[in-house]
């Protein structure tokens, strides 16, 4: 049985992590971003990653990078037959990747080459893709860049949020996890190398990214707020606070200005855009609770409102 260790950070990465646990794989020791700030309080909270580790008792790791000898010789010294990798969140260097006896295998949320990077979920759904699925790949020292041992696809629901597709991604990661497994030397030996011709780039998301630009297009503001949830949520301004949008549907009708809000009833807010009008289905003003159209209309009538920087 391969002695395995694991990278990865958000709750993507737990189901192939327990998976290897269920089936019997010994793994040493679980690498994972440090703990970070969250919620109101900003207390240090550990990642999913750590949490299913804790709950298993393994070894944990969280360096910050892998530039300090130290922290390369520990991971040395646990002598792996293999380091499986999905959504750490560091790149690894080439004395990382050499370090187990077989390498580091990495696990995709997209059918690379498209979408190499840090978001391909919300890129998917941004481009109006309607099919992805999981790569489990060979590492280099590149950006997604490895050769391609197996992949596993799914279409994408024309409705889902990044949140949604990610729920079906991850499973599916790890079912593809544990049956390449089973013959994962072979399977290395085969690998194939990508078509560079083909890649697509998937850059790391900012809170800013999510601001809402009511000029777009119907169809490109329902695909980012779609994308943007659960994060970073696309927002826009209402006076001078924020309203974050987590759901959207489209609407009849093209008599708006970009950001008016032309009707608010029990079914939605209908808000002007670059093509026509969108229907918010479900919004959080500041400092409340997520709430659907007819709650918000118990705190605030929206009709004549003007979002935006605008208003």
């Amino acid at each position: 049985m391969l002695d395995i260790i694991y990278a990865g950070t958000p709750e993507f990465a737990v189901p192939a992590l327990e998976s290897l646990l269920a089936g019997g794989y010994r793994v040493s020791a679980v690498y994972t971003q440090p703990d970070r700030p969250a919620g109101r309080g900003r207390k240090l909270t550990p990642s999913p990653v750590k949490r299913c580790a804790l709950d298993h008792g393994i070894e944990i790791r969280q360096p910050v990078d892998f530039r300090a000898v130290e922290e390369l010789e520990a991971l040395q010294s646990l002598r792996a037959d293999l380091m499986v990798v999905a959504a750490y969140g560091l790149l690894l260097p080439a004395a990382v990747l050499q370090a187990p006896r077989l390498g580091c295998i990495n696990l995709h949320a997209s059918l690379l080459p498209r979408w190499r990077g840090a978001s391909p979920i919300q890129q998917a759904i941004l481009a109006g893709d309607t099919r992805s699925g999981i790569t489990l790949m060979k590492m280099d020292t590149g950006l997604d860049t490895g050769e391609l041992i197996a992949s596993r696809a799914t279409d994408i629901d024309p409705e889902w949020s990044a949140g949604e597709l990610e729920a079906v991604l991850a499973p599916l990661a790890a079912e593809l996890l544990l049956d390449t497994l089973e013959d994962i030397e072979p399977a290395l030996h085969a690998a194939l190398p990508q078509d560079d011709g083909l890649a697509c780039y998937a850059p790391r998301l900012d809170k800013s990214d999510a601001e809402v630009d009511w000029s777009k297009s119907r169809e490109t503001l329902l695909r980012e707020i779609r994308a943007f949830n659960p994060w970073p949520v696309s927002y826009t301004r209402l006076g001078g606070d924020n309203l974050r949008l987590w759901r959207a549907a489209a609407a009849s009708g093209d008599d708006g200005e970009p950001g008016e809000v032309v009707a608010h009833d029990r079914s939605g807010v209908f808000v002007g855009c670059g093509d026509g009008i969108i229907r918010i289905t479900e919004l959080q003003f500041a400092g409340r609770k997520r709430c659907d159209p007819s709650q918000a209309l118990n705190a605030r009538n929206l009709t004549g409102s003007l979002l935006g920087r605008q208003s």
